[in-house]
């Protein structure tokens, strides 16, 4: 079984900056990639920040130059966000795709999703 927790969420006012993390557990053979995604009220879910095994972090258009993934060797993922607007609001969720086993194929697990709210 596999857990990603993710924590950091909150009320922010345009500009401000929040930091979310994300710690994965449990029956872990290898992570192969790690990052955030977030859906809004009414609208999909869609890709924020992925690392893959030695490459660099895929961001959403729009938070380049603004939001900055990042991993380290602990399974954990974190997300910097810096300058938010109100069109950041959103749960946040954290992803991964996890091999629990030498001999099984990897699959995607996500965490409960961290509510980010940017108002004044």
């Amino acid at each position: 079984q596999v857990q990603l927790v993710e924590s950091g969420g909150g009320l922010v006012q345009p500009g401000g900056s929040l930091r979310l993390s994300c710690a994965a557990s449990g029956s872990i053979f290898s992570i192969n990639a790690m990052g955030w995604y977030r859906q809004a009220p009414g609208k999909q879910r869609e890709l924020v920040a992925v690392i893959p095994n030695g490459g660099s972090a895929n961001y959403l258009d729009s938070v380049k130059g603004r939001f900055t993934g990042s991993r380290d060797n602990a399974k954990n993922t974190y997300l910097q966000m810096n300058s938010l607007e109100p069109e950041d609001t959103a749960v946040y969720y954290c992803y991964a795709n996890i091999r629990t086993g030498v001999l099984r194929p990897s699959a995607d697990y996500w965490g409960q999703g961290t509510q980010v709210t940017v108002s004044s």
